[in-house]
């Protein structure tokens, strides 16, 4: 591949980059006016990871993500404006307003799902796999679980299931060090790498910096091709970093959970900055892709508030409890 078609390829990243931490700032900022309806996740600083990954998937392809789900949703091609009417819990949201930030879904596109149970996504897009191989096809499901997910039962369950049954599945861990405000340094042996512990189950796995654009498509396009032409889960452990708050539109660092020189190192490995720096873009440039953005931000927003609430006779229809 010539360094034309690279760049051109990682322009095109860096552009899904940009809108994904656009569109999450964008809440960020609104979200004191109070017509936001449910608590949001954001995934600022972490947007290497999908945005990468879904140069390499199709709209055929199936993905299942967590709590902090917007990028993951945003990447594989799911409507802005219908996330944004979900968030203010307007019928026009992708789950008709009834699910909010940590419930979307866009079924066109093959995102069927996020949750907001820790683990929960996990077995369902092992599910997800299996069905795409009982109708024999090339198709594949992306898993996104957090570090946290890997300390929940149902993670070793669904690995194993996995194996045993060669399904066409990549488990994707962004591991961003915390579980809400506890360090993976206080929740796991420190001498544990989750990595390692996939592979143990029987999975091909590695671990790749998260924050790395350039080097996450060079190693993930060969892993994702492999899940697709052998049928059989790879698992990926990738580094990475979120610098706002664990769940709300503001910054934490007051709080101490994290230390100065930790925060100042992660800033430091920006993805979108580093990505910049590589295409040897001026801010010019990034300022010209930003305002074909932001048109296309505000057109959501606009959308969002506009749109009316759920009729009250709406209230239990697609609802379902076992």
């Amino acid at each position: 591949m010539s360094n034309k078609r690279v760049n051109s390829d990682l322009l095109s990243t860096l552009i899904l980059m940009i809108k994904v931490r656009m569109v999450e700032e964008a809440i960020a900022n609104s979200y004191h006016l109070g017509k936001m309806r449910c608590p949001t996740h954001l995934s600022i600083g972490q947007e290497a990871v999908p945005s990468v990954l879904s140069s390499f998937l199709n709209e055929k392809d199936l993905a299942v993500s967590t709590h902090r789900g917007h990028a993951h949703y945003i990447a594989k091609g799911g409507s802005i404006p219908e996330m944004l009417a979900e968030i203010y819990g307007k019928a026009t949201g992708c789950s008709n307003g009834k699910g909010g930030s940590m419930h979307l879904i866009d079924k066109s596109i093959g995102f069927m799902g996020t949750s907001a149970i820790v683990g929960n996504s996990i077995p369902i897009g092992v599910g997800l796999a299996m069905g795409l191989k009982l109708m024999a096809s090339d198709r594949i499901a992306v898993i996104y679980l957090g570090d946290g997910a890997t300390e929940e039962g149902v993670f070793y369950e669904s690995l194993n299931f996995a194996v045993v049954r060669e399904l066409p599945v990549l488990f994707v861990c962004e591991n961003n060090l915390y579980s809400v405000y506890s360090s993976l340094a206080c929740r796991q042996p420190r001498e544990r790498e989750i990595y390692r512990v996939a592979r143990s189950m029987g999975l091909d796995a590695v671990k790749l910096d998260g924050n790395n654009p350039i080097s996450l498509a060079d190693e993930i396009e060969p892993l994702i091709n492999k899940v697709r032409t052998t049928s059989r889960p790879i698992f990926i452990e990738c580094d990475t970093y979120r610098l706002r708050e664990h769940c709300g539109p503001n910054f934490d660092d007051d709080l101490n959970y994290r230390n100065e020189s930790e925060l100042k190192a992660w800033k430091v490995r920006d993805p979108i900055n580093c990505l910049v720096s590589h295409l040897g873009l001026t801010q010019n440039d990034v300022m010209k892709i930003k305002e074909g953005i932001t048109f296309e931000i505000n057109e959501a927003f606009d959308f969002a508030d506009k749109s009316s609430f759920p009729a009250m006779s709406e209230a239990y229809t697609g609802e379902f409890a076992v």
